[in-house]
C-alpha cells in the first residue's frame, strides 16, 4: 500500500466515524420533546409566554405556557397537581 492509499483509507474511515457520530447525535436529540406544564418555577428549559425570555424564567411551579425537554412520548403521562403534561400550552 502505498502512503496515498493510506491516507485515502484513513480519511475514509474518519469521515465514516463523524457521520456517524453526528447521526446519533440528531437522534439523540429527535428522542426529547417539550412538555408542557411540568416544569418547577425556574426550572423551565425556555420561553415561558410573555414577561419571560428564557431557560429558567417561570415564574409558578407548573406554569401552563412554561416547557421543559422530556422523553419523547412521556410528556402526557407526566402528572401534576394541575393535571398531566400537555405537548401543547396549558390555558390557565
Amino acid at each position: 500500500m502505498t502512503k496515498f492509499d493510506t491516507s485515502l483509507t484513513l480519511s475514509a474511515a474518519l469521515a465514516a466515524g463523524l457521520t456517524l457520530a453526528s447521526a446519533m447525535t440528531a437522534q439523540a436529540e429527535g428522542a426529547m420533546e417539550k412538555c408542557y406544564g411540568v416544569a418547577l418555577a425556574g426550572q423551565n428549559d425556555c420561553a415561558a409566554g410573555p414577561g419571560t425570555t428564557c431557560a429558567g424564567t417561570s415564574t409558578t411551579d407548573y406554569q401552563g405556557n412554561a416547557w421543559k425537554l422530556v422523553p419523547a412520548g412521556t410528556c402526557a403521562t407526566i402528572k401534576t397537581p394541575h393535571g398531566m403534561g400537555s405537548l401543547e400550552p396549558i390555558k390557565m
